[in-house]
């Protein structure tokens, strides 16, 4: 077995890259769905390998970060590739358009983020020590790389290692204390320490890492374990949700033509008799629920107060347009969560802050490139839609303050909570039938579960095709709709926990962390500048 360390720290030329390609997809086999949480240590452990063959690669004293660097390059491409590759079936849905770019989405975005991985490496490697300290050289780099990923350029925290112990009751309960970038940390640490039971010089350390890893996962469950309550979360009074689930394909979603049939199928589920025979005080409809601008839809909107019950409320997403500026032929567009009352009025609206880039707007350096060869983004609005300029609560009669969030805006950990007083409620509407069928769904449902852990908060969300839910401020599912399947959950709404100690201190705990991690790989490295 030790020969198996020493053979992966040398191979050279594309036996090298192949290794850490191979490495890294199957590291996406402990992401969701599949949770597979020993996939993350056949990852990581053969990234160590590698990294220690990096020693003396060239003649150059920057020819080992470069190797590390590609390296690096090769590990992240796998694992986007294998964790990212459902990502084609957006250019499916309209085919005729936009099928030929389909490689550049399923190759050409993990190509990109690669380049995180690859700074993580090289920065792992120029801290490399000869000893069980190089997993925490390791673990020090790629956690910054991930920080990196998911703020720069928009950010894209998307299965982030972290979320390999987000997805387990038990495990996932230390966000609360650390965030998702805790438990990347966290991650990254375990996953990697089996490494040295191969390479260590002596029994004490061949096995000293390990053992704090499984210590470490043993306490991260036992805490789990002691902080969920065996009872179920208390409920607010007087709230009775119906959450619809209308299961449209995306290519009708859309489409103007099916206005009416998609409005009788929204207003037919949602009409549904309640087994439990009280009516519901809030009904919520997915994101985008409608082909047309319902706020200036005033058929559309009698129907809505026709639906409602008196006193109740339908929360729903809608692009919405603001009035036209002189000169200009249209307004600007938002993607929006709309509430309505039992009178067709439009009580209050947010705004999406964070924006998916190519898909609700271009970004302005490729604009240009992409109408000279008459391309669009994915939504069919003139010009995209316009990001609002600040995150707030939004405030629907009869309930706490709400934290909106639309479609992957949810996967951002510490951007739910907005400026001004706490909410109570975490808010998700979406629309994930652009990826059919595939891991995509599952996994964007387990970041948004992860949000409720962080901050304390439950979780209300509707699909159009799934996965809509209910979950409690401890990520414990309390109803849960399949995916692609029409449907509807009535369920009532768990009550907030007090704020967590991510919620209040979780970017300074992160760099609390990482500044002791450098100060362990700092002190004395002068006595182990090479390694051997």
């Amino acid at each position: 077995m030790i020969l198996l360390a020493k053979r992966t720290s040398l191979l050279r030329g594309w036996r090298r890259w192949l290794a850490a390609f191979m490495a890294g997809s199957v590291g996406a086999l402990a992401m969701p769905p599949f949770g597979f949480l020993p996939a993350l240590v056949v990852s990581l452990v053969p990234a160590i390998w590698l990294l220690d063959g990096t020693t003396g690669a060239g003649a150059s004293r920057w020819a080992p970060l470069k190797t590390a660097a590609f390296l690096g390059w090769f590990w992240g491409f796998g694992y986007f590739v294998a964790g990212l590759w459902w990502l084609g079936a957006a250019f499916l849905v309209e085919a005729d358009q936009f099928a030929w770019a389909m490689p550049f989405g399923v190759l050409g975005l993990p190509a990109l983020l690669a380049f995180f991985p690859a700074f993580g490496f090289a920065l792992a490697r120029l801290l490399w020590l000869p000893d069980a300290r190089r997993i925490l050289a390791f673990t020090f780099a790629l956690t910054i790389a991930e920080w990196l990923r998911g703020h720069l350029f928009t950010g894209f925290p998307w299965n982030s290692p972290g979320m390999a112990l987000g997805q387990n009751l038990w495990l996932m309960q230390s966000a609360s204390l650390v965030g998702l970038y805790g438990l990347t940390f966290l991650s990254l640490c375990i996953g990697a320490a089996p490494a040295v039971l191969l390479t260590g010089r002596s029994t004490r350390a061949r096995w000293t890492a390990p053992a704090l890893a499984a210590a470490a996962l043993v306490g991260l469950a036992g805490f789990g374990f002691w902080r969920v309550p065996a009872e179920a979360s208390a409920t607010v009074p007087d709230v009775r949700l119906r959450i619809m689930q209308p299961n449209l394909p995306q290519d009708a979603k859309f489409n103007p033509r099916n206005r009416d049939a998609i409005m009788r199928r929204y207003l037919s589920l949602s009409a549904r008799p309640n087994q439990n025979g009280a009516a519901p005080t809030h009904i919520i409809w997915p994101e985008s629920a409608f082909p047309f601008l319902l706020h200036r839809d005033a058929g559309s909107l009698a129907q809505i107060a026709a639906l409602l019950e008196p006193g109740s409320v339908l929360v729903t997403g809608a692009a919405r347009m603001d009035e036209p500026l002189p000169g200009e032929a249209v307004g600007k567009f938002y993607n929006a969560i709309q509430v309505i009352d039992d009178r067709g009025t439009i009580l209050g609206s947010y705004d999406k802050v964070h924006l998916v880039p190519f898909g609700e707007f271009v970004p302005k350096l490729f604009d240009a490139l992409i109408r000279a060869v008459g391309l669009r983004q994915f939504v069919h609005i003139p010009g995209g839609f316009e990001p609002a300029e600040s995150r707030m609560a939004l405030a629907i009669p009869g309930l706490p303050p709400v934290a909106a969030t639309i479609c992957y805006e949810a996967i951002f950990p510490g951007e739910i909570v907005g400026d001004g007083p706490r909410p109570n409620l975490i808010l998700n509407v979406t629309n994930d039938a652009w990826f059919g069928e595939t891991p995509g769904p599952y996994q964007h449902f387990a970041q948004a579960r992860l949000r409720a852990v962080e901050e304390g908060l439950p979780l209300v969300r509707a699909a159009n095709t799934g996965i809509s839910a209910v979950v409690d401020p401890f990520g414990r599912i309390v109803e849960r709709a399949p995916l692609s399947v029409e449907t509807i959950i009535d369920a009532t709404l768990p009550v907030a926990e007090p704020d967590s100690l991510y919620s209040k201190w979780g970017k300074f705990s992160l760099t609390v962390t990482l500044v002791i991690c450098l100060m362990l790989l700092v002190v004395r490295r002068g006595q182990h500048s090479t390694f051997p």
